[in-house]
Order: structure tokens, then sequence, then C-alpha cells
């Protein structure tokens, strides 16, 4: 007992010692009066002497190698690794093959669902007559069709015909380029699994939406009032004499066809027959059954209204009442069917649309979750620390602000290459989780996949006939006017950069409240623009009524939380903070328990009889219990080594919790 009290108030002095010379501990009664002695700091917890600084969530990760050093390895196991290696670099490209693929049949998938609705919503030219309506026109069938290149190709086809006015067009085409930003956030939903991932993905991810939406909110008011992009782009189209061209080559198409075609082919031009009011293509499918065809001039007997209608009066007869005329036609000769799964289906387009959907979706998701596993698996040690340098390092000194223009200039050349802004910003996201590239350099390889994606309807409109080239390619113009427009507003001055904190702000929401992420794909995608669209249709009074009050209790909102941060001193006490609101007004955490315990295994009555829910909860006991032992640690870590060496010395005592607290 003696020498458990001796130990007891040995630790007891070490708990009490201060730096102050009053509060020196006494050795045998004598104050101890060492003069060089250091101070001793005050005791601390030991979670907080082991606790790091915290870390930048938005830090690229160091990606060290974690295998056995090469200097390391015999010959057999460098062999191995090698094999490994190239094992892995083919299946990367088989399952990033794969991916563009599933990307592909994805869009075909959304066209035969929602293709005809998008024809028929675009064959409301009294609608797109409205700026916003037709913002949101081509915001909802951008995202109908998954594909921006095939909803601008349209207005260009409708442009061309004279049935859409290249004022009216312009708002549709601002609309394709917020539409088609959505594929790269869907890819984003699939890193959800990990939280660091999910953070950086979802916010490389939306920094475009952010930009698109962004210089649609000032671009489309100046538009409507000035027109500078409808007399911009007049002035250009019509000094240049350019002549009618063909399609240019899809260069990606080349790679994917054979694969996408033996699933399924499509008729494009039943969507632009829909959307230029040619009732015979609205019971027409779109699955495409005859792959080569031509056309012949015959001479066929036709029924006229009467005998001036004939051709001549030598071939005009009358049968009963009809009359009757010979008249050189032009007929479709069927030649060679095409060769995919849905040729001779009976299945609606609907049906199958559905089918290829949750196909692509699950091909999709599971190319992508091998991608980033063999990515993480590869890019390790030195050949990460390479690849990150040559992404993400600027140039020297006074040249570093040209690195973000050739950023640009390969994002465009990139998307030009694959004819496809979804396929590039897609691919690119995964990376961005990974911590291969940076939130920083995304953005403008993105501002860049931007411009690539113009080029897209520049070609189809010098496809167009003579007569409508010029209003065909104006249009175009005014896609890729648009663009550089934002670009010159969103990039050249560091602090307008304002897409990239936006993003990272939504990107850091998404990572603690997961769920948040599709919330806001069917708000920002679907229910804002049918709540626009619907407003539009009721008219200017109706929109004005409803949507100016809302837009300045927004601006008032981001106001207020601004000033929160940098100055509040200058708000009214009350508004210093949003604590006088509801919590759920203000904050997600209620919401976030709304959401668990509507998709928690208990919660569901059906699932009750699995034993999923015992099971669950046994494991949560079991791991709260260690979390418990585990944070049974003592206030002062020298305390707790002392312990270690005296129940050596002691075995008797192992049994007895040693007091650290100090009397």
């Amino acid at each position: 007992m003696e020498s458990q009290a001796g130990l007891e108030g040995s630790q007891g002095s070490t708990e009490t010692a201060e730096p102050d010379d009053d509060c020196k501990p006494r050795i045998n009664g004598i104050r101890e009066t060492t003069v060089n002695e250091p101070p001793l700091h005050p005791a601390n917890s030991t979670i907080t002497l082991t606790e790091n600084e915290p870390e930048d969530p938005w830090a690229l990760p160091k990606l060290e190698a974690t295998g056995v050093k090469w200097s390391e390895l015999n010959t057999k196991m460098r062999m191995f690794r090698v094999l490994s290696t190239v094992l892995k670099i083919a299946s990367l490209f088989g399952f990033l093959y794969l991916f563009v693929c599933s990307l592909d049949i994805l869009s075909s998938a959304f066209q035969l669902v929602g293709g005809k609705a998008a024809g028929d919503i675009f064959k409301d030219n009294a609608v797109l007559s409205n700026p916003v309506a037709g913002l949101v026109i081509g915001i909802l069938v951008t995202v109908l069709v998954q594909s921006s290149s095939t909803s601008s190709s349209i207005v260009v086809s409708m442009v061309s015909s004279g049935l859409l006015g290249v004022r009216s067009a312009i708002p549709v085409i601002m609309g394709t380029n917020i539409g088609t930003s959505v594929t790269n956030t869907i890819v984003a939903l699939m890193q959800s699994g990990d939280r660091t991932e999910f953070r950086r993905a979802f916010a490389g991810a939306t920094v475009h939406d952010f930009f698109n939406w962004l210089s649609v909110l000032i671009l489309l008011p100046i538009e409507a009032a000035s027109g500078y992009l409808y007399h911009l782009t007049e002035i250009i189209a019509k000094s240049f004499d350019i002549q009618s061209g063909e399609d240019a080559p899809d260069m990606l198409k080349v790679i994917t066809n054979p694969l996408t075609k033996l699933i399924v082919q499509l008729d494009k031009s039943v969507l632009n027959d829909i959307a230029t009011g040619n009732p015979a293509a609205a019971n027409r499918s779109l699955i495409k059954e005859w792959c080569k065809t031509t056309n012949e001039m015959v001479e066929k007997n036709v029924t006229v209204p009467n005998s001036l209608n004939c051709t001549s009066p030598e071939f005009c007869w009358m049968d009963g009442n009809n009359t009757l005329t010979l008249k050189n036609i032009s007929e479709t000769i069927y030649i060679q069917k095409c060769h995919h799964l849905f040729v001779n289906t009976t299945i609606s387009d609907l049906g199958v649309g559905l089918i290829l959907l949750a196909g692509s979706l699950f091909i999709l998701c599971s190319c992508l979750i091998l991608i980033v596993k063999l990515l993480n698996s590869m890019l390790k040690g030195q050949v990460a620390t390479v690849i990150k340098k040559i992404i993400n390092t600027d140039f020297k000194y006074p040249f570093g602000w040209v690195t973000g223009y050739i950023a640009i200039l390969v994002g465009a050349g990139m998307t030009f290459i694959v004819q496809s802004s979804s396929i590039f910003t897609s691919a690119l996201t995964p990376l961005v989780g990974i911590g291969v590239i940076s939130i920083e350099r995304v953005y403008p390889l993105t501002l860049g996949s931007n411009i690539g994606t113009t080029t897209t309807a520049i070609i189809a409109a010098l496809a167009s006939p003579g007569e409508s080239l010029a209003n065909s390619l104006q249009i175009a113009l005014c896609h890729f006017f648009f663009n550089v427009s934002g670009i010159l507003i969103w990039y050249p001055l560091p602090f307008m950069r304002l897409p990239i904190r936006l993003a990272k702000a939504l990107g850091t929401y998404t990572a603690s409240y997961r769920w948040f992420a599709v919330t806001y794909l069917i708000l920002c995608f679907l229910l804002l623009p049918l709540v626009i669209f619907g407003l539009s249709v009721a008219g200017w009074q109706v929109l004005t009524g409803v949507g100016v009050p809302i837009l300045v209790l927004v601006i008032f909102i981001i106001v207020t939380n601004v000033m929160q941060t940098k100055c509040p001193r200058y708000l009214p006490k009350v508004l210093q903070t949003w604590n006088f609101l509801p919590i759920w007004f203000h904050s997600l955490r209620p919401w976030d328990g709304v959401v668990q315990h509507a998709t928690i295994c208990c919660s569901n009555r059906c699932f009750r009889k699995c034993g999923c829910c015992k099971k669950n909860d046994d494991e949560n006991v079991d791991k709260k219990e260690k979390l418990a032992r585990s944070l049974e640690a003592y206030d002062n870590p020298v305390i707790l080594e002392n312990e270690k060496k005296d129940l050596k010395t002691f075995p008797a005592l192992s049994e007895t919790r040693v007091n650290s607290t100090a009397m």
C-alpha cells in the first residue's frame, strides 16, 4: 500500500507541476531551486497532443507507392509486375471504351424515351418567342436527349428551314449549354462512396454547371436588351462568302460505332421532321430499320383536285369522281436492313428506351468504378507525381497566366476530336475525384470543352442549303460567341472565377449530405426549369409577378450571407446570424435526419423479416464499444508512460486503476 501511495503521490506531483516558481514541487520538504531547468508546460489531453492540424480538403493527395520497391524485386517478380501493369493499362482502355460507348447508348436511350416530346416542344414557335421560355426549353430538351450536339443541331435545322428566327433561337442555344452539363454531374454521383473523392468529383463536375448558369444570368438580359450576339454574328456571317459543305467526320464515332451499332441505331431525321412540323413523322419510330436506301424518280398516277392541277392536258383523265394525272414522284427504295438488337422488335420506342437506359446506366456505373479502382492502383509514387506536375503545374513567372489559356485550347481541341463535351468532361470527373487533376485546372479545360462543342453546330450549319446557310451559320456562331463572352467574364480576372468557389462550397455540402447531390440534380435540371417554363407560358405578367420577388429574396440572402462572413458589424443584430429562423430554414441537418430515417433498413417493413436490422444494431453496438475503449486516455502522456513502467515493476497493481487526477 505504501508503494501504491508513493506511486500516486509521484504522479500527482507530476500532474500539478507548473512553470511558476511558487508551484515548484518539493523534495523532502525543500523547494527545488534549479535555475537552468526548462519550464514545464501545462498538461494536455493525449488526443489534443496527437491531433494534427486540419488539412485542406481540396489539397491533392500524395498517392504514395505502397508496394515493394523495384530494386528489391527479383527477376520473376519484376516480370510479374510488368505483366500486371500491361494488363491494367489494357483493362483501363477497355473500360474507358465501354464507358464512352455507354454514354452513347445513354444518349440514344434518352432520345427514345423523350425524343418525340422534345421535338414537339421545339415545334411550338409561339412559346419559343419568349426568351425565358426558349432558355428553359433548351435546358429540358438537352436533358431529355442527353446531347447538346443533337439539340443544337435541331435548332440549326429549324433556323435553316425558316421555322425559327435567329433571335428566337439564341436563348434556346444558351439553354442547351446548361443542359449538357447534367451528364458529368450524374457521373460524379458514382463516386459518392468516398466522401473525400466525392467532394472533389462533384465540385469538378458542377464547376461546369455554375459557369453556364452564371453566364446565362448575365448574358441573357444583355442579349434581350441589346441583341449584341445577333448583330455581331450577323456582321460576321455576311462578311464571309461561305459555301455549303458536308458534315465533317465524327472521329470518336469511328471507334465506338462498331459496338454501338450492334445494339441500337436511331433515325435522327425523325426528330428534325417532328420539330419542323412534318405530320408523317409523328407515327414513325426512332429505331432505324433500313440502313441502306436510295431515292428514285418514278412516274405514278396521282389524284389531284381538278383538271387545272394536272401536269398537262394529255396526262389528265377522270376515274369516276376523281381526277388523275401522271407525275414524277421521288420514291424510297429499301436496299439493306440494319443489323442491331432491336431491328425487328415489337416493343415500343419507350420500352426499348427504358431497357437501354437501365443497361447503359449499369455499364456506366460499373466501368466508372473499375476505372477509378485501376487509376488508384496505377497512379502511385513517381508516376503520379510526374502526371500531376505536368497537368497542374503552371509556367514560371511571368508566364504563369498562360497555362490556363493553353488548358482552354487543349479542352477545345479534345472536345472537337471526340465531338462531345459530355464525354470529355465526364472523363475528367473521376480524375478530379481521385486527385490527379485539381479543380483550378479542370475549370479552364471545361471552358475549352464549351468552345469545342460549338463546332458541332457550325458543322451542321455548313451542311445547310445555300439559301439558308447564312441564318444557320449565324445561330451557330451565336453559340460560339456566347461561350467566348462567358469566358471573358468569368476567367481572365482571378477574383471573378466565382464558379470555382461556388463549386467547392457545393462540394463541401454534398460531401456532408450526399443525398443533397441528387436533390440538386433534380431541382436545377428538372423542377426549376419546369416551374419557370410554366410561369413563362402563363405570360410576362405572371412571370414577372412571381419571379421578381423570388429573385429579390435570393439576392438579399446572398448579400446577407456575404456580409455575415465579411463584415457582420454593418448588419442589424437580428441579421448577423440566421438563428432567428427555424433550424430547418437555414441548415440541412434536420433534413439529413429525415432522409436517413426514410432510407434506413428498419424503416421498410419488407426488410424486417430478413434480420438485417438486428445484425446492423449488433454491429453498431460493437463499433460504439470499440470507440469508447479507444477513447480511454489519460490527461497527461507522461503519466501514461510512467504507469506502464510501474506496472511492469509492480504486477499486482495491474488490476487496480491508478488515479491520475490531481486532488
